[in-house]
């Protein structure tokens, strides 16, 4: 598969914001966020992209997003974030928010995921920040939808230069698979400090 990536800042973000609502909703179906998406809610949280230091690289086979990631500073998340940060050393002005990184199966294992990783964090620098940080959610190992054999993504993270922030722990809701509410997640946040 030749993949190719592209990156989207401010307002041309809304050329893309269907597919990456529809990529979110597919990918996040998955173990560990077992996400029930609908494209109205994904509309309404995606519209944030399309202003300020926003942006979005995609992964596109011919004219087919496969995979995208977003970032904007933290401080800009509609979602209130950088509360999880009060009491570590800190200041949450100082962070972009690398939010998702969504792949489909069939475009994994060619480097893709790096590439995210490394293109928001050359916006964030460029930008003027001093860290890049992103959160994973945390689920109980007793959870009865955790695949057999299911592997901690830790490994990957710390490669790519992030360590877990102690006690940085973000909440969002969101309905999991055969749900009939939503419910409140914890999400572990991570940080990379960036090149001077």
């Amino acid at each position: 598969m030749t993949l190719t990536l592209r990156t989207f800042r401010g307002a041309d973000t809304a050329e893309v914001i269907e597919d990456l609502a529809r990529l979110r909703i597919e990918v996040f179906r998955d173990w560990p966020y077992l996400y029930d998406g609908d494209l109205d809610y994904e509309r309404r949280y995606l519209a944030d992209y399309t202003t300020g230091k926003a942006l979005v690289v995609a992964a596109f086979e011919g004219e087919t997003m496969v995979g995208a990631s977003t970032g904007m500073p933290l401080m800009e998340h509609a979602d209130d974030l950088s509360t999880a940060f009060t009491g570590t050393s800190f200041d949450p002005d100082t962070l972009f928010y690398c939010a998702e990184s969504v792949l489909l199966g069939k475009a994994r294992g060619q480097g893709i995921y790096h590439q995210f990783f490394a293109a928001r964090e050359a916006h964030a620098q460029a930008a003027g920040f001093t860290y890049a940080t992103f959160c994973g959610v945390t689920r109980p190992d007793t959870h009865p939808a955790r695949p057999n054999g299911n592997k901690p993504l830790d490994p990957v993270w710390k490669h790519f230069g992030y360590t877990p922030v102690q006690g940085a722990i973000g909440h969002l809701s969101w309905r999991d698979i055969g749900d009939t509410r939503e419910t409140t997640k914890p999400l572990q946040f991570w940080i990379k400090k960036l090149c001077a």
